[in-house]
């Protein structure tokens, strides 16, 4: 069989939580999950008018959702860039005013929301942000072994385990495309207690579009 499964959802329910927590009845689940999809929708395109930000995607790692019977929390998870924390910090008035949009955004779910802005502890576990280092280096055109190792030095520091990162396309702009592999440490894929932690990210280059896949093991397996 071939390794097609998502890390992420392989593990969900043991070392994964699902992003959105509610429940509904079967017939209500369409609608309340286009109801989500519509809240995430509307906070990045806000988060990148409103506050002056070139891409919501940079600031914002994730966007959990749980429902109440009276209240919608919405929790946005936010990485290196500190732009969101800074705001809640110096300017609370701005996070209040982007919550009552969100109010009045989707009045008809009779529901509060509350809007929470967290940071998480340490940020080059995370492979999104690992991912975003790597695309900044290679649009700059640093070679890919040179960003690849920089940013397992970053991961390294955060006392990651492991980390393993596949690269595909015309690297360094080459003319044929190939896929090329660098990992460090442990990745335990097939032990579903091993924290793993992953991400796939397109980078965009002048000379052609890169596919990227990262992988970090966190913390040891659960004996």
């Amino acid at each position: 069989m071939g390794q097609k499964i998502n890390p992420l959802g392989f593990r969900l329910g043991t070392t994964q939580s699902p992003h959105s927590l509610w429940f509904a009845e079967p017939k209500n689940y369409p609608e309340g999950l286009q109801e989500d999809q519509k809240i995430r929708d509307f906070i990045k395109t806000y988060v990148q008018k409103n506050m002056k930000i070139s891409s919501a995607n940079e600031e914002i790692l994730r966007i959990e959702i749980q429902k109440k019977i009276d209240l919608i929390e919405v929790i946005i998870v936010v990485g290196l860039p500190q732009f969101l924390m800074e705001k809640k910090e110096k300017k609370p008035q701005e996070i209040k005013k982007f919550q009552m949009n969100l109010q009045k955004e989707f009045h008809y779910l009779n529901q509060k929301l509350k809007i929470s802005i967290t940071k998480i502890a340490k940020p080059y576990t995370n492979p999104n942000i690992l991912a975003q280092f790597i695309a900044k280096q290679l649009k700059n055109r640093v070679s890919f072994r040179k960003a690849i190792k920089r940013a397992i030095e970053l991961s390294a520091k955060d006392n990651t385990k492991g980390i393993q990162v596949q690269i595909s396309g015309r690297i360094g702009g080459n003319e044929m495309a190939r896929v090329e592999w660098i990992r460090e440490g442990r990745v335990p894929l097939q032990t579903v207690r091993a924290k793993i932690d992953y991400c796939s990210y397109i980078i965009r280059t002048i000379y052609g579009v890169l596919g990227m896949k990262i992988w970090t093991f966190i913390d040891k397996e659960e004996e």
